[in-house]
């Protein structure tokens, strides 16, 4: 499978996370760890690979900012890198979803705090944590008589 196919599938499959964390049910429990756990660890196993195979051959490295951008002028480690943010984005936007349930965020608020978590990872995750900080202090700090009515 040429790395375009590999780019385009692995690309499609998160998509496919994504759309069943965000848009489907999470009553339905068997489906939860498709997106959260699944579809990450098989995104994690071509991202092996592809270091395994190809990331020794390629130029570049994490030393500095030039060669971070020389590395990812290899197509096999702009590729691995992709799939890298694919599966770590998505496991995270499990962890969101799950601890969002936890803590009763409508799956209103959640939707677009997970669409920021796909479109740009770390923001969507800093979203979240000061909603959710800020969820949790509001209920703490509740007067006991309104907590009794719920």
């Amino acid at each position: 499978m040429s790395f375009e196919q590999l780019f385009s599938s692995s690309s499609t499959l998160a998509m496919l996370g994504w759309v069943i964390l965000v848009f489907l049910p999470r009553r339905w429990t068997w489906l939860n760890p498709i997106s959260s756990v699944f579809i990450p660890l098989v995104l994690s196993l071509l991202y092996s690979f592809l270091i395994a195979r190809y990331f020794f051959s390629a130029e570049g490295g994490f030393d500095s900012l030039a060669n971070v951008q020389h590395l990812f002028n290899y197509p096999a480690a702009a590729l691995a890198g992709w799939v890298h943010y694919l599966a770590f984005d998505l496991f995270v936007g499990g962890v969101i979803a799950k601890q969002a349930d936890e803590i009763g965020l409508s799956r209103l608020i959640q939707a677009p705090i997970l669409l920021l978590t796909f479109m740009f990872g770390p923001f969507g995750y800093l979203a979240f944590m000061l909603i959710k900080t800020a969820m949790l202090r509001l209920k703490s700090s509740a007067p006991e008589s309104e907590m009794e009515m719920k």
